[in-house]
């Protein structure tokens, strides 16, 4: 599983300090199951050598920092189905683990209409150390861990889990729930079929797409590897308190757990 691009070389430039959490969580890391969920956006820590990006806390509490709500979904899930959670521990803000490295938005200097002063005018050297630190090693955690599975001579299901917002740019989002996937069908389309079932409002690479090839995560370590793979997204006002995180992660269980027994799912495709 090499099909990942050539990493700049950056030492890391004591950007976490020694009582500070390191920037990738395994929880569940013994589980069985042929699955791995992945949570790219699951916190807002900054660490202290950022000096909170110059931004005021408040705005580390809004989803330009981070997908509000998804963390405890995310854990509910990955505990039910008996399999491994990897997920950031670190800002969006800091470096976009699920962007391209040549994407405006891997670091960006404005997030919805906030100019993040932290961001601006970064050498190359800062950008590799951020990378380094922090970017890249949550990326290889997920790539160690879908190999591990490999070796059991099964082909891992990736499944990666994001929130968005009820509004951007001033348009109301109608989607409660959104798909979004490129290649591999397999997953994504009975996805969308069950939820809509259930009646909710589902978007089809809505509110973004899975097809203009900005994201990483899902590409990189399952389209490009032929892995069955599905990003899925809830609108943050279902998902902002305990009681609907616990309501949607029963709906993605009953829906995961349908689809995840089909055993031709779990075969890598031709690349």
């Amino acid at each position: 599983m090499d099909d990942q691009p050539s990493q700049p070389q950056a030492a890391p430039r004591n950007l976490l300090a020694p009582d500070e959490p390191g920037p990738v969580v395994v929880e569940n890391g013994d589980a069985a199951a042929p699955v791995l969920v992945v949570c790219d956006h699951a916190t807002n820590f900054v660490p202290r050598a950022f000096d909170g990006l110059g931004l005021p806390p408040a705005e580390l509490e809004r989803h330009i920092a981070y997908d509000i709500g998804i963390l405890p979904v995310a854990r509910r899930v990955a505990e039910a189905l008996d399999a491994p959670l990897v997920r950031s521990n670190f800002s969006r803000l800091i470096v976009d683990p699920n962007r391209q490295l040549d994407d405006a938005t891997l670091m960006p200097e404005i997030a919805d209409g906030t100019i993040v002063t932290g961001n601006r005018g970064l050498t190359d050297a800062e950008v590799g150390a951020r990378l380094a630190t922090f970017f890249w090693p949550y990326h290889h955690e997920i790539t160690r861990r879908l190999e591990a599975i490999q070796t059991r001579g099964v082909a891992p299901v990736l499944i990666s889990l994001h929130s968005f917002t009820p509004v951007m740019h001033g348009r109301k989002r109608p989607w409660e729930v959104g798909i979004l996937w490129d290649r591999d069908e397999r997953l994504p389309v009975p996805a969308m079929d069950w939820l809509a079932r259930r009646g909710w409002t589902v978007g089809d690479n809505e509110p973004y797409s899975g097809r203009d090839h900005h994201g990483y995560t899902q590409h990189v370590h399952g389209d490009r590897l032929g892995l069955p793979n599905i990003l899925l997204e809830i609108r943050q006002d279902h998902i902002a308190h305990g009681d609907g995180q616990a309501r949607w992660a029963d709906e993605l269980l009953a829906m995961l757990r349908t689809l995840l027994a089909d055993e031709a799912l779990y075969h890598a495709r031709p690349r």
